[in-house]
């Protein structure tokens, strides 16, 4: 994978990360299986997610956002830190990144009875990927810019389901946390779609007006 192709992430230069990631690398364990992982956590957190009157479903759904993310920290890791990278490296680095995605946010608005919203919010979140990733096809450094890129709108889901959980536990509402979030995603997300869409149409401009 190229270097302007990798989501800048400073928790990528952490000792922890860079234990586990030199520990896996040493192991038989894949890139590519590593990525495949961040669905099956996307599955169990959006699961979860559809028993949001449960604090305990939140406290898994949160979790499963942050193995979910941790895969997707990692396995770009192993594959380029522990040179384990494959041909097919870069299907399995997007691919599953959007169907995660989508489990998750679709899963949330089933689960707070706002299903259209979590379709709309997902298909927002993908179409920023979109964009990114035709920057890149069009030559210029993908753009990872939010406000709401992915681990942006996985934020604000984590901290949704941690609020909601502990709500539940705490007071009665009448109102979802859940369903807020996925509005600050779906705005987020399109502003995003704009934002870099502009950027990118600045840059070929000036590529071809220099």
């Amino acid at each position: 994978m190229a270097e302007d192709a990798r989501r800048p992430l400073k928790s990528r230069s952490t000792g922890w990360a860079r234990a586990l990631a030199h520990r896996l690398a040493r192991s038989s364990i894949t890139p590519n299986q590593i990525s495949v992982a961040s669905v099956v956590f996307a599955l169990a957190g959006a699961a979860a997610l559809h028993f949001q009157h449960l604090p305990l479903a939140l406290l898994g759904a949160a979790l499963c956002v942050q193995l979910r993310l941790l895969c997707n920290l990692i396995d770009g890791m192993v594959a380029i830190e522990g040179a384990k990278g494959t041909p097919a490296g870069a299907l399995y680095n997007e691919i599953p990144d959007r169907i995660a995605d989508t489990l998750f946010i679709v899963a949330a608005g089933y689960g707070c009875g706002q299903a259209d919203l979590g379709w709309f919010a997902a298909l927002a979140a993908a179409i920023t990927a979109y964009i990114r990733v035709l920057g890149g096809s069009l030559g210029l450094a993908q753009d990872f810019r939010g406000p709401q890129s992915k681990p942006q709108r996985m934020a604000v889901l984590t901290v949704a389901c941690l609020a909601q959980a502990i709500s539940l536990w705490t007071v009665t509402m009448s109102w979802s946390l859940i369903m807020i979030a996925l509005w600050i995603i779906a705005v987020g997300a399109v502003f995003t779609c704009v934002t870099r869409t502009l950027a990118i149409a600045r840059q070929l401009k000036a590529r071809t007006n220099p």
